[in-house]
């Protein structure tokens, strides 16, 4: 394997990312389109581009990807889009009859800088958007931020195309879940059920990447937010927003189109992320926590008593995106784990970077913070010094591989695993199954290398 020649001798690197952290807006723009019902996602831009796209969601969710492409030529990279597109836009309404198309850019068309919204009113104009039907838009160029960006830009699409004041407030509280599981989406929504709130949640890809085995195909899986929904953000009580990399700006554009305020909150990962995502849906809808997520907490604080002893100091090195990375950081923390390489691709900025190392003041020694960065300088750091557990997407494993260190999938993309999407990480349940997974780790890795004589059947 190329791993075993990474030296740890570490060198700056201005201009060069090798094993990155990150995929490409486009990707993330696609799964955020897939979180609207009836929508088919449009890659404008070459054949290679949307198959990578497709394949990227496909066998990360191991669901089949609907999607299209404008399918550039050499002729529409030198002279443009436009014609690619309104064919495209006409072919998809009337062989595929979406109730949406949800276009977003590619490095080559935004390269050439073909004007989306001028094409989408060329369409409407020549009669190729049926009466009823929509295309929204988002530029998710490849060469600039990540998957968590495209996902960002796509999900304030959704508030500058659809989200309108009636001049009256509803009762109705917006979520934006982030860039998380459908699982995840789930399990957001249905605490706030518990707590018996009406909620729109948007994006909302639960039922749609995670959906049951019927033996019928659909084109348009059941789930998803409705045009009708996203329309009703505008006139919401609330909105609360989870990560800020990838949730606030749809949030904030909802704030100033229609005036809804919005609570911009970490995921509700572990303990304390949880107790403030509810603690949020409380203050803004002004109703008591239910018994029943009480019992819940309760049943994850027992976990964490018993499990403590196992956790304890135990050096950490995590790879992933910004909004998990400090929502799971401060988790891991107030578990009195010791988080101490933490590496994302996207380029988060130096606020994110300064709230990660507030989070992190009092760990013991040095930690060694990158963003950006990349999995070789991970990779270079625990060479200098191995850590206790590693926590990633798939391509950590080869690392945990290398160093033969104890290694805990999590993030985007997990390529050689089955059953993420069907099980959250958030909320207290989340929380619990995420203990079980760190300390299974841990435990396994103690079971493998005691000898005959110091094997524990009690441990």
């Amino acid at each position: 394997m190329l791993l075993k020649h990474t030296t740890s001798e570490i060198k700056e690197r201005s201009a060069l990312t090798v094993n990155p952290a990150k995929t490409c807006q486009p990707i993330g723009a696609m799964y955020a389109s897939l979180g609207i019902h009836g929508c088919l996602p449009h890659s404008h831009g070459s054949q290679g581009c949307y198959a990578y796209h497709r394949s990227a969601l496909t066998r990360h969710y191991k669901e089949p990807v609907m999607a299209a492409t404008s399918a550039f030529t050499e002729g529409a990279s030198v002279f443009g889009g436009q014609a690619n597109l309104l064919q495209a836009i006409d072919n998809m309404f009337t062989v595929y009859n979406p109730d949406i198309i949800a276009v977003h850019t590619t490095c080559l068309s935004e390269t050439i800088g073909d004007d989306i919204p001028q094409i989408v009113k060329k369409a409407e104009a020549d009669g190729k958007i049926p009466e009823g039907k929509y295309v929204i838009h988002a530029n998710t160029p490849s060469y600039v931020g990540s998957h968590v960006t495209g996902f960002s830009n796509m999900c304030k699409s959704m508030v500058d195309y659809f989200s309108e004041s009636n001049g009256h407030k509803s009762k109705t509280i917006n979520l934006i879940p982030g860039y998380v599981e459908p699982s995840d989406m789930e399990e957001i929504r249905r605490i706030a059920s518990e707590m018996k709130l009406k909620t729109i949640m948007f994006p909302d890809t639960s039922g749609v990447l995670n959906g049951p085995m019927t033996g019928r195909f659909k084109m348009y899986p059941d789930g998803g937010v409705t045009i009708d929904q996203l329309k009703q953000t505008g006139s919401g009580m609330g909105t609360v927003a989870m990560g800020r990399l990838a949730s606030m700006a749809a949030a904030r554009a909802l704030d100033n189109k229609c005036k809804v305020p919005c609570e911009i909150i970490d995921l509700p990962i572990g303990l304390h992320g949880t107790d403030a995502f509810i603690d949020t849906l409380r203050h803004i809808a002004g109703v008591n926590v239910p018994d029943s997520l009480t019992f819940e907490r309760g049943q994850m604080v027992d976990i964490i008593s018993d499990m403590h002893q196992y956790f304890y100091g135990k050096r950490v090195g995590l790879v992933g995106d910004p909004d998990q990375l400090l929502a799971l950081t401060k988790f891991l923390v107030s578990l009195d784990m010791h988080p101490v390489y933490i590496v994302t691709g996207t380029p988060a900025g130096k606020k994110y970077e300064k709230a990660l190392r507030e989070v992190v003041k009092d760990v013991p020694g040095e930690v060694k913070i990158s963003v950006p960065g990349d999995m070789y300088l991970f990779h270079q750091w625990i060479k200098q010094e191995p850590v206790d557990l590693l926590i990633g997407n798939s391509y950590v494993k080869y690392i945990a591989k290398d160093d033969d260190i104890p290694y805990v999938r999590y993030g985007f993309p997990i390529l050689d695993r089955v059953g993420h999407s069907y099980f959250p990480t958030v909320g207290y349940k989340g929380g619990m199954r995420l203990l079980e997974k760190i300390l299974d780790a841990l435990l396994d890795r103690q079971d493998r290398d005691a000898t005959d004589i110091n094997m524990e059947l009690v441990m």
